[in-house]
């Protein structure tokens, strides 16, 4: 299960995230409350393994753009948060993330040249959640879905129960008063990953009841 810690403003909330086990963090390069600049991000990296990658989020930036911020802070992916077209992801030499709104998916979710689609809230950063259900009758890859929108450690093992992603994201979830919190960001790491660990034993366990059930049809 990745875990992937957004809007990440502070060497400390790095540390904390890549300690519990964060697979990716986020760092937002447009406007937002959680917006950091370029140098702030290249110091809040050195603070964290290579092992943990680094992500820029951007909306509607050129490529240029997008891709001298990478070569600064020294991203592994690029996150789409806007209107961009495919053209403009074909475009980047890094893995893209592309997000979308909930409310506005389309057909282009299927062939969009991405490593991976992220589906947030309609209101993204907002906070809030949506109806999961949506997603069972969108053309969604499961093996590429990052879900975001509203997790927090609270509700991220019911999500990753229900949706099955490949990846979860959240940053409100794991803030308190605007503000990352340690003990909140290790709840959430904790969950999302108990709940790989429990999916791993179910299927095993039906995999074991599967072989008795064929050894005994056999004889």
């Amino acid at each position: 299960m990745i875990v992937k810690i957004c809007g990440i403003q502070t060497c400390e909330a790095a540390s904390t995230a890549a300690e519990a086990g964060a697979d990716m963090i986020g760092f937002v390069f447009a406007p937002s409350k959680r917006q950091v600049t370029p140098e702030t991000a290249k110091t809040i990296a050195a603070c964290i393994p290579a092992t943990v990658k680094k992500v820029g989020v951007f909306v509607d930036a050129s490529p240029s753009f997008m891709q001298q911020i990478a070569m600064e802070v020294g991203l592994d992916y690029l996150q789409l948060h806007g209107q961009e077209s495919p053209a403009i992801a074909k475009k980047l030499s890094l893995p893209v993330i592309k997000a979308f709104p909930n409310h506005q998916i389309n057909d282009q979710i299927a062939t969009y040249p991405c490593e991976y689609v992220l589906i947030d809230g309609t209101h993204p950063g907002s906070g809030n959640t949506f109806d999961w259900q949506l997603l069972d009758r969108l053309p969604v890859n499961r093996n590429k879905l990052l879900l975001a929108g509203g997790l927090a450690p609270d509700n991220v093992q019911q999500a990753i129960r229900q949706v099955q992603p490949i990846g979860v994201d959240t940053s409100s979830g794991v803030e308190i008063n605007g503000q990352k919190d340690r003990t909140r960001i290790q709840a959430f790491i904790q969950a999302a990953k108990a709940t790989l660990k429990e999916q791993t034993f179910i299927t095993r366990e039906e995999d074991c009841i599967d072989n008795l059930y064929n050894a005994n049809k056999g004889r």
